[in-house]
């Protein structure tokens, strides 16, 4: 393991613990206040179709069925997943993509990790200098342009 890699892979440990990053479905609300107007609407088409369903006396006796596929079927919109963050799904296209989104990409480095490579006797002074390049040409960078800065050396 590189030193970039090993300080890469502290900063996102980090991250993953300092946002909970675990994987877990936790209990959340934030559907209902980011998509208050579809919340509504949900569960008046819901209504609409419990009221056809208690008319009709050919579904009369399902509407047990109906009120359990609901709540089992929709209820996964109050649980919201953070998917952890890992240094070997850098670079990686696959299914994990569509989970995690390409946040290697998007999102930028502490400050901190660009310190401790600049400041790291383990990494090299071609490094450095690619490093205060990228710098100077991007402001910001992200953890792809770090995952790679390791790569060009190697």
């Amino acid at each position: 393991m590189t030193e970039i890699q090993r300080l890469l892979s502290n900063t996102i440990e980090q991250l993953n613990h300092s946002e909970k990053r675990d994987n877990r479905p936790r209990f959340s609300i934030s559907f209902i206040r980011r998509y208050p107007g579809l919340f509504v609407a949900m569960y008046a088409g819901w209504l609409a179709t419990l009221v056809v369903v208690v008319k009709s006396t050919t579904l009369q006796d399902f509407v047990w069925l109906h009120v359990a596929l609901f709540v089992l079927l929709n209820g996964f919109f109050f649980f919201d997943v953070n998917p952890r963050y890992r240094y070997q799904d850098i670079d990686l296209l696959d299914f994990r993509v569509c989970y995690n989104g390409e946040w290697y990409n998007t999102r930028a480095v502490p400050e901190e990790l660009i310190s401790d490579i600049q400041a790291s006797s383990h990494v090299s002074h071609q490094q450095k200098d690619l490093l205060a390049k990228m710098l100077v040409n991007k402001k910001m960078l992200t953890f792809y342009d770090i995952y790679s800065l390791d790569k060009q050396a190697s």
